[in-house]
C-alpha cells in the first residue's frame, strides 16, 4: 500500500494516527516458522543483503507472519540516512554483507501486519490491526514497531523538523491495507525536497573525473509515456557509487535521447535507456520544472520507471 504526497497534514487529525516517514527501503517481511526473506516493493528479493535481520524470525517464534516496514540505516546524528543504506543494498555476498552489516547496521522498522497464522489481516482497518501487530512485541536489536500516534499530526511533524527527519506518513485509523495502490488514505508529508527521478543518461566529468560520469541526466515519465528532461546532478557522489553507477549504464547505452521534451544537452551527452531510478535532492524547481542545486542520493533498487511520479502529477 503506498501513500499520496500530500502538501499540509489533514484537518481532522483526530480520524488518523502519524508515523515517522523513514528514509530507508520498503520492504515486506515473510516468515514461515523456519525461514525469512525480505522483498522490495518491485519483488526484488534482498535477504542476503541484511544478515542481521535474520534473527527477527527466532523472534516470531512459531508465528507465520507477513510484516511490512522500512529497511533504515542511522547517520552519525542518529538521523535515518539513505545514502548511507548505499553501502548496504548493492551487496549480494553472504559474507561481505556480514562484514558491512557491522560496519553500517540496519535496522527493520515495522509499521504493519498483513497476514498472521493463516489469517488475511489486510481488510481490516488499521485500528484492528495495530493492536494485532503490537502483541507480536517486535523489539529487538535490530528490528522495532515504529511509533505511530493517533491524532498527534502537529506535534509529531514539530518533532520531524526539529530532528530534521524526512517527513511524516498520516494513515486514516479506518483505513484497510490495500496492496499495490497509492491510496488517498494514506498520505505522506515531506519536510525535506526530495524525489526519485529515472535517468536517461549522463555527461562525461573533467578534471579528476575525466572519462567518468560527471552528472547525470533526469527525468520524470509524462502521461503519454515519454521522459521530461529535470535536469543533471553532479554532486553528492562517492568513487564508489561513481564505480557502481558505470556497471548499470554501460550495458544499456543506446544511439538516441530517450527524453521526448526539449531543453537537454546533447553535446558530449551519453544516453542510455531509462531504467535505472536515483533519488536526489535539491532546494526547488524552477517553473520550466528543472531542479535548482541537486545533490544525488543513491539508486533506488525498490522501485521502477513506471513507481515515479508523472510530470503532471504534482
Amino acid at each position: 500500500m503506498l501513500a499520496t504526497l500530500a502538501r499540509q497534514l489533514p484537518v481532522d487529525e483526530e480520524a488518523w494516527t502519524f508515523e515517522f516517514k523513514w528514509d530507508g527501503i520498503r520492504a515486506i517481511c515473510f516468515w514461515d516458522g523456519s525461514a525469512i526473506r525480505f522483498e522490495t516493493r518491485n519483488l526484488r528479493d534482498v535477504t542476503v543483503s541484511w544478515p542481521e535481520l535474520e534473527a527477527l524470525g527466532h523472534a516470531l517464534g512459531d508465528h507465520r507472519v507477513i510484516l511490512d516496514g522500512e529497511i533504515a540505516a542511522l547517520d552519525d546524528m542518529g538521523a535515518p540516512s539513505f545514502q548511507r543504506l548505499q553501502e548496504r543494498m548493492h551487496v549480494a555476498n553472504r559474507d561481505v554483507a556480514r562484514r558491512k552489516a557491522a560496519e553500517v547496521p540496519a535496522s527493520y522498522l515495522v509499521f504493519d501486519v498483513l497476514h498472521l497464522d493463516g489469517r488475511d489481516l489486510m481488510p481490516l482497518p488499521w485500528a484492528e490491526r495495530r493492536p494485532i501487530l503490537e502483541s507480536l512485541g517486535l523489539g529487538g536489536p535490530c528490528w522495532a514497531t515504529t511509533p505511530s500516534l493517533p491524532g498527534a499530526g502537529t506535534d509529531l511533524l514539530e518533532t520531524v523538523r526539529q530532528r530534521r527527519m524526512e517527513g511524516v506518513i498520516c494513515k486514516r485509523v479506518d483505513s484497510p491495507y490495500t496492496p499495490g495502490a497509492r491510496s488517498k488514505q494514506w498520505l505522506k508529508i515531506k519536510l525535506q525536497q526530495s524525489d526519485e527521478f529515472v535517468v536517461g543518461g549522463w555527461q562525461p566529468g573533467e578534471g579528476r573525473r575525466t572519462n567518468r560520469i560527471g552528472s547525470l541526466l533526469l527525468g520524470v515519465p509524462t502521461d503519454d509515456g515519454g521522459l521530461d528532461y529535470v535536469g543533471n546532478v553532479g554532486t553528492g557522489f562517492t568513487d564508489t557509487e561513481l564505480a557502481r553507477l558505470s556497471a548499470r549504464l554501460e550495458p544499456i547505452r543506446r544511439p538516441t535521447s530517450p527524453f521526448t521534451g526539449g531543453g537537454v544537452p546533447r553535446k558530449a551527452s551519453v544516453f542510455v535507456e531509462p531504467e535505472l531510478v536515483v533519488e536526489v535532492e535539491f532546494t526547488e524547481r524552477t517553473n520550466e520544472g528543472i531542479l535548482r542545486h541537486p545533490s544525488y542520493k543513491g539508486i533506488r533498487i525498490d522501485k521502477r520507471p513506471s513507481d515515479v511520479k508523472t510530470a503532471t502529477s504534482g
